[in-house]
């Protein structure tokens, strides 16, 4: 499917707040609220748009800590594997295979510092998981 400027503005939009009604979005790229949903419903249905989220305030709930992980595997471990290893972590917001060195980074949250210790145990633990390497947050920009 191919997606034009409109259809680029709305995702813009609704990247930035996926809750917008379409007469609200309709009013910012120059449709109707029923354009609007018909353009939203053809890029979900071609797999462009996958779904709406939530973005969350982590330290609201408890979540004082925020790092980024990188897996360093011994031999080849497949992406399905770092799949189910990491969506048993609750901590892990986020899991990515990449470039590089590492074969995937997580994006973590934690407690506090004991906290982020035990998951970094629970991913140390797992069979081909050779080190990681971790930078901290220190504020988001």
């Amino acid at each position: 499917m191919r997606t034009d400027d409109i259809d680029e503005h709305i995702i813009a939009l609704l990247e930035v707040d996926a809750r917008s009604s379409f007469a609200t979005i309709g009013e910012q790229v120059g449709l109707s609220a029923p354009a609007v949903k018909r353009r939203v419903d053809r890029l979900r249905a071609a797999g462009i748009i996958l779904g709406f989220t939530t973005t969350i305030a982590t330290k609201h709930l408890g979540w004082t800590i925020e790092a980024f992980v990188e897996i360093f595997c011994e031999g080849k471990v497949s992406p399905d594997r770092l799949r189910v290893m990491t969506a048993a972590i609750p901590q892990v917001r986020a899991a990515y295979t990449v470039t590089g060195d590492a074969d995937a980074m997580l994006q973590v949250v934690a407690a506090d510092m004991a906290d982020f210790e035990r998951v970094l145990e629970r991913v140390r633990d797992h069979p081909g998981v050779a080190k990681t390497r971790s930078t901290v947050v220190l504020s988001r920009l």
